[in-house]
């Protein structure tokens, strides 16, 4: 297990580590301890600054929990799951554990400038927004904010945003069947506010969602930014490359995390999103 000493540069060791560090995770059991920085340093050979700049990385990536006065410990197992299981489904993702909502806020005002052009209507329209938080086992995930036209769900009640599927409650209630929606994520860190309701320190990792979902007929009927906690949710894409064919031009740009000229047979590449949730231990 000990380093090769011909590896060179920080980055390799630190990396050579953390391989070695993942080595100890796999063969453990959440809950189990993993041996002391003092004893990893000289069974690996590296310094500590070394070691600990490898263990930070994992323990920000919820693979490892450190304990003051006690040590280093495997993180609970995470729970694999599709981001978007079904056709026309935007969901929160189901999966081992119980997915609730606790409504923070639920208010009719203005669209406003922003939320008024991404909903394509007026600054001035009437909106229905809400804010909810979103737990798995009674522990906070993340935090939503909604934006709905008031006109398409002028009856939206705190129960319908805090049991069962909100789009079949759209669909069964409201007469508003979605059609597709666009979804981009980015990285982000909580504000104190946001840290306090999440149960996390102030500026820690997060995970920015942005989603605007159309109707059937093309309309937009929702605007989403949710805010999940980045030390218990990550996105694993699967990705498939098609049949082989000539490309009559060279192709333009590339895939996320996949070099540019790794695919010359110029395929077209599909991907499926899963999400990983960090359970509590």
């Amino acid at each position: 297990m000990e380093i090769d000493p011909a590896a060179s540069g920080a980055v390799l060791k630190r990396e050579r580590v953390r391989d070695a560090i993942l080595e100890l995770i796999d063969a453990r059991c959440p809950g189990d301890a993993i041996p002391s920085e003092r004893s990893l340093c000289a069974r690996l050979g590296v310094s500590r600054p070394t070691l600990r700049a490898a263990v930070d990385e994992l323990v920000v990536a919820g693979l490892l929990v450190r304990e003051h006065g006690r040590g280093m410990f495997v993180a609970a197992e995470k729970i694999t799951q599709e981001l978007a299981p079904e056709r026309n489904s935007f969901t929160l993702p189901r999966a081992g554990g119980v997915w609730t909502s606790k409504v923070l806020e639920l208010r009719t005002l203005p669209a406003g400038a922003r939320v008024g052009r991404r909903l394509r209507v007026s600054p001035a329209a009437r909106i229905r927004y809400v804010a909810r938080l979103r737990l798995v086992d009674g522990s906070p995930m993340a935090i939503e904010h909604l934006h709905v036209p008031a006109d398409l769900v002028p009856e939206l009640t705190r129960e319908e945003l805090e049991q069962g599927d909100l789009y079949e409650h759209f669909r069964d209630r409201h007469g508003v069947q979605v059609g597709e929606a666009v979804q981009s994520i980015e990285p982000t860190v909580v504000t104190r506010a946001e840290a306090d309701l999440l149960d996390v320190p102030e500026l820690s990792p997060a995970l920015l969602f942005e989603r605007l979902t159309t109707g059937t007929t093309g309309r937009p009927v929702e605007y989403v930014h949710s805010l999940y906690r980045g030390d218990r949710y990550r996105i694993v894409s699967r990705l498939t490359l098609g049949p082989a064919a000539a490309p009559t031009e060279p192709p333009v740009g590339h895939q996320p995390g996949i070099p540019p000229g790794d695919l010359l047979s110029g395929g077209p590449v599909t991907f499926s999103p899963r999400a990983v949730v960090q359970r509590d231990g």
